[in-house]
């Protein structure tokens, strides 16, 4: 299939990479996309998905299939320090993880599909707000304007610095960790630094704690991830003075896991030795969890059939050797549908993603535009999975 204009979406991905947006502020950048998908002229166009997320339909003439292509809408808070003409024009803000270029894949997936439907297939284009805190894919299944559109297949991709430029892996099972921040705040009593014992200092049983999560880690393997990790990742006791021995702290760990099971089972233990240190120590612990995300977990036949479909299109694809450690919230769509992410290598040179001089390159638009389409183009043989 011949992918769309291919310079223009490279003008209006660098538009998006000047203008970007972090999670939940999406608004500008869901108008510029709606923008843009309105003279295709969908069969519905949804918007406030989720938030800010926006969905676009188009069906073929005798639809036996649905499948929803899924792409992501916010930026980073993280300062841009490239100086190309195209760099962020928002101070401490970029698109530092290719979001900007997913959408411009996606969008030119629009453009063809506008031009030609695959007769078979219902095509759902979504790009969703919120990836980056892990909320957005979860309030846009939550969204009752999304349970008609329900799929029977979802598909997503990410760029991957350190891939050869364009190259697909794809792997069956897990793709990437399951991941949950907590944060702990230790309460006790304040005191005059020379009287601590009129207080009740809570540094004994932070420093406890920070060890004992620490020791949750699995040994790290010789290639691959951990079964379970624990990183912390800040760490607060008292106030700056000299005056005043603390009755406050805090902690926050990441802690991450390849498997849904795996890591309810390493919260479970993160919080229960956390609330077992403080009240030993007469503390009151407040715990809270944030940036949730579940592990993406491929099915198996759809995985197979990205791989056949890619290299059908003369894409070049290999075994994902091992799951990434980072988290990617498009597993929740495995809830409802069979799912699928594949990675789309972004060069060997290239920055890593998140680093503040990363840049998504234009090659890949046109490659992760066929891949897409070739996708498509060949789900009509993969039945719908019975949803348990």
């Amino acid at each position: 299939m011949q992918t769309p204009n291919l310079s223009d979406l490279v003008s209006w991905r660098r538009a998006l990479h000047r203008q970007p947006e972090i999670s939940g502020e999406e608004a500008r950048t869901a108008e510029t996309v709606c923008a843009r998908l309105q003279p295709l002229k969908p069969d519905a166009l949804v918007t406030g998905l989720g938030g800010h997320g926006v969905l676009a339909q188009f069906r073929g003439a005798a639809p036996a299939v649905r499948v929803l292509v899924r792409c992501e809408l916010d930026g980073l808070p993280i300062a841009e320090t490239n100086s190309f003409a195209h760099r962020s024009e928002i101070q401490g803000k970029g698109h530092l993880c290719g979001h900007d270029g997913h959408m411009a894949i996606v969008m030119g997936v629009a453009e063809r599909l506008a031009a030609r439907r695959i007769d078979h297939a219902d095509v759902l284009l979504l790009f969703q707000p919120a990836e980056e805190t892990g909320a957005g894919a979860k309030a846009v299944l939550e969204d009752p304007k999304f349970a008609p559109f329900t799929p029977d297949i979802a598909v997503a991709l990410h760029n991957i610095p350190g891939l050869p430029l364009g190259q697909v892996q794809v792997r069956p099972g897990p793709v990437s960790c399951a991941s949950a921040g907590l944060k702990i705040t230790l309460i006790g009593k304040t005191a005059h630094a020379s009287q601590p014992e009129t207080g009740l200092s809570p540094a004994g049983a932070m420093m406890r704690i920070m060890t004992g999560l620490q020791e949750l880690n699995s040994p790290p393997p010789a290639t691959g991830v951990p079964a379970r990790m624990a990183t912390l990742t800040h760490a607060a006791l008292g106030e700056p003075t000299f005056g005043v021995a603390p009755g406050r702290a805090e902690v926050f760990v990441t802690l991450r896991a390849v498997r849904d099971a795996d890591m309810t089972n390493l919260c479970a233990q993160a919080e229960g030795l956390t609330r077992q240190i403080a009240a030993a120590a007469g503390l009151r612990a407040e715990l809270s969890w944030h940036d949730v995300f579940h592990a993406t977990t491929n099915d198996t036949d759809l995985a197979a059939l990205i791989a056949d479909a890619v290299r059908g299109q003369g894409i070049a694809c290999q075994d994902q050797p091992h799951p990434m450690r980072w988290s990617e919230d498009f597993g929740r769509f495995g809830a409802v549908s069979r799912a699928a992410l594949f990675l789309l290598g972004a060069g060997e040179g290239t920055p890593a993603l998140h680093n503040p001089d990363y840049d998504f390159p234009d090659a890949l638009i046109g490659t992760g535009v066929s891949a897409f389409l070739g996708i498509i183009g060949k789900c009509g043989a993969l039945p719908a999975r019975a949803v348990p």
